[in-house]
């Protein structure tokens, strides 16, 4: 179990991107976070694994306070919690298996993985994870020769190095087009229901978020302005997202989109 409670996050300009925000996040959940941009989705999962560390309020996993974890305690819970980035955060000029070795340096000497020496096992690890999301035989192209598609599922297999039992994914389908979003989701959706990873996912698309949300819940300016179940994201009408995004919400492609 997963519990955010009254978290805050103030940045040194003084702007607001949390405000007193608390929710909680079963184990197993396929927890989809919506709102425009500037809302403080990015804010909150990094927040989460302390990528930004939040101004007030807890974080607690399974009873963990993660916002009081000093490094060594924090690098053993990172361990559990995979990261997938809307542009990818890959090497580009390292193989894309590198790129995916890169999951396992929380498990390694820090020495050897700046010498990209990882065991045989993790290389094994490593091929199967790309054997898992389809791209096996993409191991030993340079990560910027593989298209945006290609790079994410890179990008999650990297994650599964980690064995994690959450993964965090901050727009992992924004720069892609709509039949690449929903490849993309349901790779992660496999992972949800069949290894019972725990899914926190931050997304624009409204037909997207009906298909794959357990749950959700809608950021507007820092604050939590909707939660709503599998059943009544699925029962939503456009204009009803809209609410819920502000006035600035269009209609682009497969859903609706906040502007830049």
């Amino acid at each position: 179990m997963l519990e955010v409670k009254n978290l805050t996050k103030i940045y040194d300009d003084g702007t607001i991107a949390l405000n007193d925000v608390s929710f909680e996040v079963a184990d197993g959940e396929f927890l989809i976070i919506i709102g425009l941009s500037g809302s403080g989705k990015s804010t909150l999962l990094r927040c989460i694994n302390r990528l930004i560390d939040p101004t007030e309020g807890q974080i607690l996993w399974d009873g963990v306070d993660i916002t009081a974890a000093e490094q060594t305690e924090l690098r053993e819970i990172r361990r559990q919690i995979g990261m997938i980035f809307q542009h990818f955060n890959l090497v580009k000029r390292s193989p894309v298996l590198t790129n995916v070795l890169a999951g396992r340096l929380g498990y390694v000497n820090p020495w050897s993985s700046l010498l990209h020496r990882f065991p045989d096992e993790d290389r094994k690890m490593a091929l199967a994870a790309l054997e898992r999301v389809g791209i096996a035989d993409q191991a030993y192209k340079r990560a910027d020769e593989l298209s945006g598609g290609q790079q994410q599922r890179v990008g999650i297999a990297r994650a599964l190095m980690q064995q994690p039992r959450m993964i965090l994914a901050d727009e992992p389908v924004a720069s892609l087009d709509p039949v690449l979003a929903h490849s993309i989701l349901e790779q992660l959706e496999k992972l949800n229901q069949e290894e019972e990873i725990t899914i926190m996912c931050s997304l624009h698309y409204l037909d997207l978020v009906q298909q794959y949300a357990t749950r959700v819940i809608g950021l507007r300016d820092g604050e939590i302005v909707y939660r709503g179940t599998r059943e009544e994201i699925r029962a939503m009408t456009d204009e009803e997202f809209k609410e819920i995004y502000g006035k600035e919400a269009v209609r682009v492609g497969v859903g609706l989109q906040g502007g830049a």
